[in-house]
């Protein structure tokens, strides 16, 4: 038992571990470094034995690898029990997940059961002088930046925001221990069924993308977001979407970005038609660059870019598109 050990829940689907996994594990060994303790993944799952070993390229000493049927397909149930359960016998100081739709389920589950804090959406991490984690996190729609304690509790659980922190190198050379653990809970003892998928299949993943493009109500309609899709397609651009055009029918809900669709964090986000209400703002505001595209000069989405161009969308986004599609040789 080392209560200073650093955990770490790998976030996978059908045996693909999400990149902000990785960006957590990498986080994880940054503190364990400063604490000198151990960096200890969790690797729940079925097929998942490969990723036990990519959990210790990518930086942990240990694995718990739970490699079951009922763990086949994401269901909080299972998931939260075997994680509270090994986190109660072992006693870590510091439980991360990403802050993904099933790493924020499993978070507020795990930290109800084991009756600790739970500090959300990370930007920051560090430790203090007495090796408490502070955590940095957006508050009241990324209007303000708030620094976060939970000294009391055992262990400090975070979620960490996507794409906030650099992903790690992995090193295959890197040697740790696997360490095999039973389920907690039987099939019949799990509420949760899962029957099937609808994946969208050949799009960009707006968690995952490095480049965003998005429309708001200035795209006009349906019809209005293929420029919108063609500059994204030769960007290599995930579409995003205001809530006003999503509430509009307009593209699926998908694709909304904002305080009640998803937070992303790209390297480059391109907003064509959004005015920029601080809803939309709260989720793409820690994007690295902001580019607006607007008719109206005094949308506040203009005091957020680095870059702004007044004009009509349906002339700038071809321009654009056509521009690049020149300098990238497409």
């Amino acid at each position: 038992m080392n209560t200073n050990e650093v955990w770490v829940w790998i976030d996978q689907f059908r045996g693909q571990a999400v990149i902000p996994s990785w960006e957590a594990l990498g986080q994880a060994r940054r503190l364990a470094d400063a604490l000198g303790a151990a960096v200890v993944a969790c690797v729940f799952g079925q097929g998942v034995e490969g990723l036990a070993q990519a959990s210790i390229a990518y930086g942990a000493d240990r694995v718990f690898l739970a490699d079951d049927v009922t763990l086949a397909e994401f269901r909080v149930e299972p998931y939260a029990a075997l994680l509270s359960k090994l986190v109660r016998e072992h006693q870590p100081g510091v439980l991360l997940l990403a802050a993904t739709t099933r790493g924020r389920d499993v978070a507020g589950a795990v930290a109800v059961e084991l009756e600790t804090g739970l500090m959300a959406d990370a930007t920051g991490l560090e430790l203090t002088a007495d090796g408490v984690l502070m955590v940095t996190r957006p508050v009241y729609a990324g209007k303000l930046i708030a620094r976060v304690v939970c000294p009391e509790r055992r262990p400090q659980m975070v979620t960490l925001r996507p794409r906030a922190f650099p992903r790690p190198e992995a090193d295959p050379a890197r040697q740790g221990e696997v360490i095999t653990v039973a389920p907690v809970l039987p099939e019949e003892e799990i509420a949760s069924k899962v029957t099937d998928f609808l994946i969208e299949e050949g799009k960009v993943s707006l968690a995952d993308a490095s480049i965003i493009v998005s429309g708001g109500r200035g795209v006009g309609g349906p019809e209005g977001f293929q420029p919108i899709r063609e500059l994204a397609e030769v960007l290599g651009a995930a579409v995003g979407a205001s809530r006003a055009a999503v509430d509009a029918g307009w593209i699926p809900y998908a694709h909304q970005v904002g305080q009640t669709g998803r937070t992303v964090s790209p390297d480059l986000y391109i907003a064509c038609g959004i005015s920029g209400a601080i809803q939309h703002q709260a989720g793409m505001r820690t994007a690295k660059v902001i580019v607006a595209i607007n008719k109206d000069r005094e949308a506040p989405i203009f005091k957020l870019a680095r870059f702004g161009i007044v004009g009509d969308l349906f002339k700038v986004v071809p321009a654009l598109t056509a521009e690049f599609k020149q300098k990238l040789g497409k």
